[in-house]
């Protein structure tokens, strides 16, 4: 009957393996376990205060001077950037009273240039004009001569168709009365 195990036999391997378990929990090891506790917290003090900390603190330092610096080059290049601007504004104003005096002067110039070609025009125009009035009075003239020679002919005829005697003195004055109104 090797398979049945007796109330002490399971009691003795119970005590044994209370006595084997987890040797954190067992109270004869602590003074050990404290020892042991208190090196590995001493060298990780020394580690992270000799090692670890002083190089945080400089990287920590080094860009806290970083960002100092850039804030400093940042302001440095917005007064930078607002001169800038006041100095392209300055520029563009320039420019716009430059722009407008050019724009002045090829007005005057355009006014001078106009001016002198009007005078032109009205030589030119006022020749023309007195050449036409010349022309017409020749044309009034040529017109009035005309109107007479064939006045008196008409005249002449007319008399003549009448059965009567018309001298060229007579229809001459009658003609030229008539024409006068």
């Amino acid at each position: 009957m090797a398979t049945e195990t007796t109330a002490a036999e399971v009691a003795g391997a119970a005590h044994e393996a209370g006595s084997a378990g987890m040797p954190q929990l067992d109270f004869s090891t602590f003074p050990n376990q404290i020892f042991w506790l208190v090196v590995t917290l001493v060298v990780i003090y020394f580690i992270l205060t000799r090692i670890s900390l002083p190089r945080i603190g400089a990287v920590l330092a080094e860009r806290k001077g970083t960002m100092t610096n850039d804030l400093a080059a940042a302001e440095e290049l917005k007064q930078k950037a607002v001169a800038a601007e006041q100095a392209y504004n300055d520029a563009l104003a320039r420019a716009r009273v430059e722009a407008a005096k050019i724009v002045a002067e090829a007005r005057a110039e355009i006014q001078k240039d106009l001016d002198k070609a009007t005078a032109k025009a009205d030589v030119e125009i006022s020749a023309k004009a007195a050449e036409s009035e010349k022309r017409i009075a020749e044309i009034r003239a040529g017109a009035i001569e005309a109107v007479t020679a064939v006045a008196k002919d008409t005249a002449k005829e007319l008399v003549s168709a009448l059965g009567g005697k018309a001298d060229a003195a007579s229809v001459n004055a009658a003609v030229a009365a008539r024409l006068k109104g």
